[in-house]
Parts: C-alpha cells; structure tokens; sequence
C-alpha cells in the first residue's frame, strides 16, 4: 500500500512503477490467454492442423484467404502488405491481387469495416487477428489446432442471429463466411484450404520464426564447429603437461 505524503521518495516511486508494470503484464497475459483456457477447460476435442510453415505455396493460398473472406471483418493491423514479400510474392502481386482498398503496399493490414457497424451486427466488435494464432493456444493443443477446429466446427442453427453456430465455440457470433467455399468442395479439399488459412494466420504471429529458427541451427552447428577447435586446441596447449 502506499501510504499518503507530501512526496515520493525516488526509490518508492521506482518500486510503485514496478509493480504497476508487473500488474499490467498480468492483466495483459489474463486477456490473452483466458479465452483459450476458458475453452480448452470445456473439453471439446482439438484436430491437429496440418502443417504450412516453410510452404510458401500454402501461406500464399492463405493470404488469398484471409483477404477475401476475413479482412472485411477481421484485421491484421500488427503486420504490413509488403511483410508478404516474405512469403516469395512480388510487389505487383501484392498490389493486384491482395490490397482491394486505396491502401499502399506499406499500410497496415487494416480492417474495411467500421466498428459500430460490426458491432451491431455481430453484437461485439471482431477481433484483430495477428496474434490469434499466439492467444489461442491452450494446454490441450496449438493454437493453429484450435483455428484449424473452430473453422471446420460450423453448422446451421436456426435460433443464432447468423443462422450458424460451432461446435468449438458455443454461440459464437460470427457466421460461416466460408461456407459456399465448403459447399464447392469435398471434405478433404476444404480441409485443404482451412489449412492453408490456418498456416497464414500462423505465419502473422511471427513472421520471422523461420529465419529465427534458421539462425539458431546456424549458431548450434557454429558452436559445435568452436567446440572441436577449442578442444583440439587446447589439447595441444596442455599435450606436454604432466
């Protein structure tokens, strides 16, 4: 507790900040993950999504995806267009084939609906996604496994305002905005897609994973390299040592 006074002396002023900032982490880290532990507590079984990272093929079909079928809801405003150059795809290709909006290659992936209007129509605002993938995993699966369920979980309810419901997400607000894409295809191609999508909004959370996990292959064999000279330099040091 902090007790009233005429001023703060610098030391208790420097822990107060500390424990605002260790508070604020806190309550950060709840609205994160609460949600998927919240879920994962109702026991509802998690397929296990296939795996995109590394396909650029795969991501590039689920950033087609995402932009036709999420952003007018959804956005992903943690990341730019041009981060797609990551994903093997060109300037021009981005600009022809994923920015629908007077939008430069270097904006943020920016939702195209206003917010009240999406929340009178969904009854809560639509999440941002970049990160979904990151706040939704659970001690029962990945994220990427929970996306991968909810998005092949939706079936017809009469008594929703959407006329859909999930079985992953019990009175989930959001419609089916895949269905005629399910509807035009077997199981096993739609799974295909939702796949591709899942892997895409992977990918957002963490563009870099894998030039980061590149890196750290290429620092262990670098180390493991400095390891075998050290030692035999160090037996050659020491050879004439008794």
């Amino acid at each position: 507790m902090v007790k009233d006074g005429p001023m703060q002396t610098c030391s208790g002023k420097g822990h107060l900040e500390m424990n605002t900032m260790r508070t604020l982490k806190t309550l950060l880290a709840i609205c994160l993950f609460a949600p998927a532990l919240t879920w994962a507590a109702s026991g509802v079984h998690l397929d296990s999504a296939p795996g995109r990272s590394g396909n650029n093929a795969a991501l590039q079909n689920g950033a087609k995806l995402f932009v036709n079928y999420c952003l007018s809801c959804h956005g992903a405003s943690a990341i730019r267009y041009n981060t797609l150059l990551g994903l093997g795809l060109s300037k021009e290709q981005i600009e022809a084939n994923l920015i629908f909006t007077p939008d430069k290659i270097g904006a943020p992936m920016r939702v195209t609906m206003r917010h009240d209007e999406a929340k009178k129509w969904f009854g809560v605002t639509p999440p941002d996604l970049s990160l979904i993938a990151r706040a939704r995993a659970s001690e029962d699966g990945t994220g990427a496994d929970w996306l991968y369920t909810y998005l092949r979980g939706f079936y017809r309810d009469d008594s929703r305002p959407t006329g859909w419901n999930n079985h992953a997400f019990d009175s989930v607000g959001m419609p089916h905005v895949l269905y005629q894409l399910q509807e035009s295809m077997t199981t096993q191609e739609y799974d295909e897609q939702v796949g591709d999508l899942v892997g895409f909004l992977v990918w957002i959370g963490e563009p870099q994973a894998g030039f980061r996990i590149k890196l750290g292959i290429g620092i262990m064999l670098f180390l493991v390299v400095l390891f075998a000279f050290s030692y035999a330099l160090k037996k050659e040091f020491w050879k004439d040592v008794h």
